[in-house]
């Protein structure tokens, strides 16, 4: 379908961003680079982190015409459920009271990749932009 297609891009795109740019940690950074206030507000990143996860997983089921299904779209999906997981594990860190201490080694490691989230999210949807027919994109 081309409407998860589009919002595959968008959102990628725009995670990928929010990822890279708009780190919660330098609120005060956040002024000299002339980021929108918007990037940091908690309600938008919670959608913005929802949105993308669930568009990404929906990425792996339905196929444009033409495409090959499953892989046909795996880079943009990954890229979009890793960067939604990313946005919404944020949020939760936020809300609760748990340390990370507690978390396996490989999800501190993926939590800690941050900036190459939104490195995957910004290629990934310029290259499915860009080149929508290749295997893998």
């Amino acid at each position: 379908m081309l409407q998860f297609y589009f919002l595959s891009i968008l959102l990628n795109a725009l995670s990928g961003l929010v990822l890279l740019f708009a780190d919660p940690a330098d609120k005060e950074e956040l002024l000299e680079k002339k980021i929108p206030a918007i990037a940091m507000d908690e309600t938008f990143r919670l959608i913005l982190g929802i949105l993308t996860a669930i568009v990404g997983f929906f990425k792996l089921l339905t196929v444009v015409r033409g495409d090959v299904p499953i892989v046909g779209d795996l880079v943009p999906a990954l890229a979009g459920m890793a960067a939604g997981f990313m946005l919404l594990y944020e949020f939760y860190k936020t809300r609760s009271t748990i340390d990370d201490e507690q978390l396996p080694l490989l999800v501190k490691r993926f939590l800690g990749a941050r900036r190459y989230v939104g490195i995957l999210g910004l290629v990934s949807a310029a290259a499915h932009f860009l080149f929508p027919t290749i295997l893998f994109l």
